[in-house]
Order: C-alpha cells, then structure tokens, then sequence
C-alpha cells in the first residue's frame, strides 16, 4: 500500500459506502443498427457518410452492435461489478424525424434495456443527447436556432413519460461544448459548419434545451429521478506574461458559458464582452435565464487533459491546436480567435494526443466545489486511447490504461480528503468503439471489441475495474 506519492500512484485507498463505480457509452458510438426498426439518420450519419469527414471512411452504421448484443453486454457488466450503466438514447429512434410522430419500437428497445440493467442491479444513467440530432432538425437550422430546443423539450417529455419511473438518474446533454464549438464552430463534428455567430447561438439553446428538459423531466417522471447535465471542463494552464487573462478567456468559452446560466441563472458579463464582435447575443429571450436555471442534484464532470494556452503576442510562431477533441478549418474559440494560441503540452500522451495530467482532475474537483460548494459531482466520463495489443493467449494486456486509471481514481480520492462531494466515477469506456471523426482507430475501452467479428474481450484494465467495483478499494 502507497500513499500520497506525487505521481499519483496510489493503491489501497478505500471509497466511501454507497460511490457510484459506473462505464459509459453513446448511442452512435455503439448501437449500430442504423436503419432499423425506424430509426432514420441523425448528424452523425450524415458526416460520417461524407467522405473525407472521418477517418478511413468509417461509419457507426455497425459499431459495435449493441443494439443486437445489448443482453450479452448487460451481462458482462455484471461480471465487472458496475454499480451503474451511463448510456445515451438515441433521439432518431425516438422521434425520427425530431419531431412529429414518436417511434414506439425505440422506445420498446430502451425499456428493455432498462428493465435488463434493473433485473441485474445495475443503476440506469440515461443521457438524452449525446450528439446525434435527427437530421430533418439540422436541415431546418440546428443547435442554432431556437425551434431545436423546443422539440428537445418535447422528446424529454416523451421519454420522462416512457422510462421516468425506472431511471435512476437523467442526464440532460453530455459535452454542449462539442456540440457547440466543434459542430457549429470549428466544424470537426457534426454537423461539420464553421460559423463562430452559430456556434454561440447553439451554446445558448443548448443551455435552454437543457433547462427545459429538466422541468419536462421532473413533471414526467413517476420515479424519484436524479437529474443531471454533464460538461466537459477545460482545466488550462497559462503562458507568457497575461497568463491569467489566457485561462480567463478559456474558461469563460469553455466552462463558465454553460455552468453560468445553469448554475447561477445568468452569462457571465466577460464572456458577452468577449464575443461581442461575433454576436449581440439578441438570441436569448425574456424568461430564457429563469428557464435555464433548474436545480440538479449532481453535477457531471468529464475530464481527460489539460490545455495549455497564452495570449498571441503578433511576433511569436502560432500553435495551431484550437480544438481539444476535433481538428478542422474553424474555430472553437469565437471572440478569442486570433487571440488565443493552444501550445503543445509536455507528455506523456495517449493514443489521442492528449497530456496525462491527474493532477488537473484533483484540480478540477477542488475548483468546482469552490464555486458551487452546494453541488453534487460525478465523473461521467474519464478514460484513454492506446494501442492495445492482444497477446498470444488472447488476453489484452493495457498497462497503459491500467495506469492511468489508477492515477486518475487516486486524484479523485484525493479530492474527497479535501471535502469534495463527489458521488461516483464513470470510466469511458465500457467498450472499444466508434469514436467520431477517428472512426476506429482509436480504442478507448476496458473491454476490446474486434471490430471484424465483434468479439468482446475484457482488457486488464477491466479486470481491474471490476476488482476495485467489486471491493471500494483501490487494487494494487
């Protein structure tokens, strides 16, 4: 047993009764069966059909096909010992066309999963939007015109009504800051547009949608629901001599352009300052703040690097990295592009190029219990991609992974000793699969899956997992 080593290798430490060990997945990334039982295209499928858009042409048309193999999955997340399943629905199995007539057959399908997790002890954590917007909704104008959240709404109410009194936990949008910036911004997801006026009129009915999902929800659901939204926080490190007012942009796009009309019912008055050239943000309405502002009782967090960033000083060699999940010709930083350079970060990487940095986790917690020291927390998604190897006996050794795990479940606990309320822990990802513009090159999971046969293999990584699941106490 270690503790308190610097490199945050810890073993040994205990997690209180009752933490949520949980994996996540998305609906896209995982489900295949694209065509089916009425499910017509979303975003996804659409930039995934267009070629140059994603690497090696591939599509999640098949994925991993959880969507035929869910019952055989659900089984192998017993055997891990998961506490909870956060998954996504898939809104274009819902309501096909985003809006209109609602597709009994999608719905049949979630209620099965549900009643499986709940038939094996497993906790449902349902995401509404994981990014896959029906298509007939972006052909109409997208995240960036208002009619968007108002048939968000809708499909929250449809599916509040259908799965609320099974649910454990709603989660309203994962990552809006994807969806945003690098949807409509910087145009590296789906639905693949440059526009920086666009990309911040989706952040705001973005934050509407979510705000009026959750009061659907709460009048739907028959159950006692949590309800949750996740955010993907930048943690950024500054460079040169204004620093500081680097990370204050970063955060300001990043973070406080969601988590300030969510959690305090207003936009921060530096960031419409620093938009200003883009937008007039004449989008957001009377009542829309009240709307936003819905009390959650956990608040998702998902984290896997830092950013490191400093004021361009005109002279200097600019870094071109604006993205932090996604490269393309746009921009994720309207008002600051031009402004901010994106350095490159010392290593070590993973498979995805990203710094493996526990300490910007522990830093993260601490800093949100700071500014919202009433709010709940939940890792919804931690994890990485390296290039597994499956050995001669069939086991796939991912040492890598396994490490940074460790290190990362340690900057956690460490931030609970430190008075975080902290909840739970959701490793991304329970399998190896699609994952967006890197097709599948990229394997994120602690179980892998052979995308030729479809052959699921627990990693050691999982074996892991599920001793620590199993036990609340850090393995060796």
């Amino acid at each position: 047993m270690s503790a308190g080593n610097a490199d945050y290798r810890d073993s040994g430490l205990v997690f209180p009764e009752g933490f949520t060990f949980g994996s996540a997945t998305a609906s896209y990334q995982v489900e295949g069966g694209a065509r089916e039982d009425g499910r017509l295209p979303s975003i996804w499928d659409t930039f995934s059909g267009t070629p140059g858009r994603v690497w090696n042409g591939d599509t999640g048309d098949v994925a991993c096909d959880h969507y035929h193999r869910w019952e055989s999955d659900l089984d192998l997340m017993k055997d891990l010992g998961l506490d909870a399943y956060r998954f996504s629905i898939a809104w274009p199995r819902i309501v096909p066309a985003g809006t209109g007539a609602v597709n009994q057959a999608g719905i049949d399908f979630y209620s099965r999963l549900v009643d499986g997790l709940l038939e094996r002890g497993i906790r449902p954590v349902a995401t509404l939007y994981h990014w896959d917007l029906p298509q007939p909704l972006e052909d109409a104008g997208g995240w960036p015109v208002r009619a968007t959240a108002d048939a968000f709404e809708r499909y929250a109410e449809i599916m509040g009504t259908a799965l609320g009194d099974r649910i454990h936990t709603w989660t309203t949008l994962n990552e809006p800051w994807c969806s945003a910036y690098l949807g409509y911004g910087q145009g590296g997801h789906a639905p693949g547009r440059a526009e920086p006026a666009s990309a911040l009129a989706a952040v705001h009915h973005l934050n509407l949608a979510h705000g009026r999902a959750v009061q659907a929800l709460r009048a739907t659901s028959t159950g006692d629901p949590d309800y949750s939204v996740t955010l993907n926080f930048h943690v950024a490190r500054g460079r040169g001599d204004q620093a500081a007012e680097a990370i204050r942009r970063v955060d300001a796009l990043a973070n406080r352009a969601f988590t300030g009309p969510m959690l305090r019912g207003e936009y921060p008055a530096d960031l419409l300052q620093d938009t200003a050239s883009v937008t007039d943000w004449s989008f957001v309405q009377e009542g829309d703040l009240e709307a936003i502002h819905q009390p959650i009782d956990v608040l998702g967090v998902n984290y896997y690097s830092t950013v490191t960033v400093r004021l361009w000083d005109g002279v200097s060699p600019r870094q071109v990295n604006d993205g932090h999940k996604a490269t393309a010709g746009g921009t994720a930083w309207p008002g600051s592009d031009g402004v901010l350079e994106f350095l490159e970060q010392p290593g070590p990487y993973t498979e995805m190029g990203w710094n493996i940095a526990p300490e910007g986790l522990e830093e993260l917690l601490l800093s949100l219990r700071e500014q919202f020291p009433d709010q709940a927390l939940m890792v919804t998604e931690n994890g990485a991609a390296f290039a597994d190897e499956v050995a001669e006996d069939g086991s796939v050794p991912d040492a890598d992974r396994l490490d940074y795990l460790r290190r990362h479940f340690t900057a956690a606990h460490r931030a609970m000793q430190q008075g975080v309320d902290l909840r739970g822990y959701f490793v991304w990802s329970l399998l190896d699969n699609f994952e967006w513009g890197y097709g599948y090159a990229k394997r994120f999971g602690i179980v892998r899956v052979d995308f030729d046969t479809l052959e699921r293999t627990v990693k050691q990584s999982g074996e892991w997992y599920a001793r620590l699941a199993k036990t609340g106490t850090l393995p060796e």
